[in-house]
């Protein structure tokens, strides 16, 4: 068993070695920490610092330990929005159990003259971007007319699976609010690597509300996308 681990260590070692290789070879690339499956299994508390993350992305999504509120991160500011909707800067010695996060260098960019839910936008991003195995970063910027968003409580240890942590979840509903919705896809068999399908948190210009998004609407929104070519880790412990 033992030597099975070691194993096992080593091949993760190479592939995180030969991901941060080609991310720095070719095209944009993705720093993850953890997966999401750790995270639904309630692997909450992560040893990365965002000094850390900041170093390998300026724009992405993920949790603070405890899996406190939600984060978004653009154009290099990291925010945390709390479960009572409070948005905090976060300090570089903050620590997460999972983040996703890219440098944002548009490969594409689209006009959407109107949004009345989060299935037109998953649509509208069928069209654009017709690969399906594809893994994309995408950012839409809009004065939305509603963004129907969620945070979650701090969790206390022992931790819970994420399922029973979302029981917990505070819901708000924003109105007439100029910002931007910050997000990934990722395709079906990387399920449990991150969220399969599109996830997206949002941030308001003033930086004053946001959350992980569950509805949206708008018009004249400007999408944009950055074709993911390579991804690399940072594993649980």
């Amino acid at each position: 068993m033992r030597r099975l681990s070691a194993i096992l260590l080593t091949l993760f070692v190479v592939v995180a070695l030969s991901g941060l290789l080609y991310a720095h070879s070719s095209g944009h690339s993705v720093f993850q920490v953890s997966t999401y499956h750790a995270l639904k299994q309630g692997m909450l508390e992560g040893e990365t610092t965002f000094g850390e993350v900041k170093k390998h992305g300026d724009f992405g999504i993920g949790t603070l330990n405890g899996l406190d509120g939600e984060m978004a991160a653009l154009n290099g500011e990291f925010f945390q929005i709390k479960a009572d909707g409070s948005v905090h800067s976060i300090a570089d010695d903050e620590r997460t159990p999972f983040a996703v996060v890219t440098f944002f260098r548009s490969d594409k960019k689209v006009s959407l003259p109107r949004i009345n839910n989060m299935k037109e936008l998953q649509s509208a991003l069928d069209h654009i971007q017709a690969d399906g195995d594809g893994v994309f970063a995408a950012r839409v910027s809009a004065k939305f007319e509603h963004v129907k968003v969620r945070s979650v409580p701090r969790q206390e240890k022992p931790y819970p699976a994420l399922e029973e942590a979302l029981k917990y979840q505070t819901e708000f509903e924003l109105k007439d609010v100029q910002g931007t919705l910050v997000g990934f896809r990722f395709p079906k068999f990387m399920d449990g690597v991150n969220v399969p399908g599109d996830h997206f948190h949002f941030i308001t210009d003033d930086k004053r509300a946001g959350g992980h998004v569950l509805d949206c609407s708008a018009e004249n929104a400007n999408l944009e996308i950055a074709v993911i070519s390579s991804l690399w880790f940072r594993f649980p412990r």
